[in-house]
């Protein structure tokens, strides 16, 4: 899941063209790029679109982010999207382990197997990312959510330092409760490079991918998460490592570099993680 292509519920004309795209996901989106008196009619249209055929046959991960469990839109949404084929239930705004542990019952009760992707967009929430992450087995990712969780604060998103530090916590928080971790949207459509070095900074910090706001932002994102040469060079670690094994040695040189136990286990977590999906 290299990109993932946020779409609004309001534009169901680009419903079929986003999943025609090179996005690895589509996040279809019934909270903030809704108005309050379109709510109803987006959740209904996304209903039908997501039980077609046309989704059910798509290859691609199917994402809905919902309005959040304090809003009277939550239940309806989920009721809405009981039959219909999705892979991530995306929550906004979980401030704490207790929200969460009531929106993932909920989520469960209406609908089903769904696996839950959970933005970490607040001051509230970043301090409390690892109780959240922890909360309940369904969550298989966290989400930074850096508009949300700079904007009100004036921090600038330009700042590398500013970034780093609250990917930082949410990437712990993900990898303590054996969850990935995601990158958020880059609002600046005219800057590619800020897109760019954003998504490096976050790939570098074991982000699984970077959210897109626009089709222009797919390409370079799936050009930075690509991770075809990582995972040629677990497998070469491990099939080393078990060479190196039975004959004895628990380290050994590999291209002129040692290897021991941490490399052969982050090998084992990236292959883990393709298996997986991930």
């Amino acid at each position: 899941m290299r990109s993932k292509l946020f779409v609004p519920g309001t534009r169901p004309d680009f419903f079929e063209k986003a999943l025609a795209g090179e996005a690895d996901a589509i996040s279809f989106d019934l909270e903030d790029s809704v108005p309050e008196g379109a709510k109803a009619a987006s959740r209904t249209r996304l209903a039908e679109f997501l039980g077609s055929d046309l989704v059910r046959s798509t290859a691609k991960t199917i994402i809905v982010r919902v309005n959040a469990i304090g809003t009277p839109h939550f239940q309806d949404d989920l009721r809405a999207l009981a039959q219909a084929h999705m892979h991530l239930i995306n929550l906004p705004k979980v401030e704490d382990d207790e929200a969460m542990r009531a929106a993932a019952s909920k989520a469960s009760e209406i609908a089903g197997d769904a696996r839950l992707l959970v933005n970490i967009e607040t001051p509230r929430a970043l301090a409390r990312a690892r109780t959240i992450a922890a909360a309940d087995p369904r969550i298989a990712g966290l989400q930074a959510g850096l508009n949300d969780l700079f904007e009100p604060l004036r921090m600038d998103r330009a700042d590398p330092f500013n970034v780093q530090t609250a990917l930082w916590q949410i990437r712990m928080a993900a990898a303590e409760s054996g969850l990935f971790a995601y990158d958020g949207a880059w609002p600046n459509l005219e800057d590619a490079d800020g897109f760019r070095r954003e998504g490096e900074l976050a790939r570098s910090m074991g982000f699984l991918g970077k959210s897109c706001v626009h089709p222009s932002q797919v390409a370079i994102a799936n050009d930075i998460f690509d991770r075809g040469a990582e995972i040629a060079q677990a497998h070469r670690i491990l099939d080393a490592a078990g060479a190196a094994a039975t004959e004895g040695n628990g380290a050994f040189l590999l291209d002129g570099k040692m290897i021991d136990g941490p490399a052969i286990a982050q090998a084992r977590s990236v292959v883990a993680g393709v298996e997986e999906g991930r």
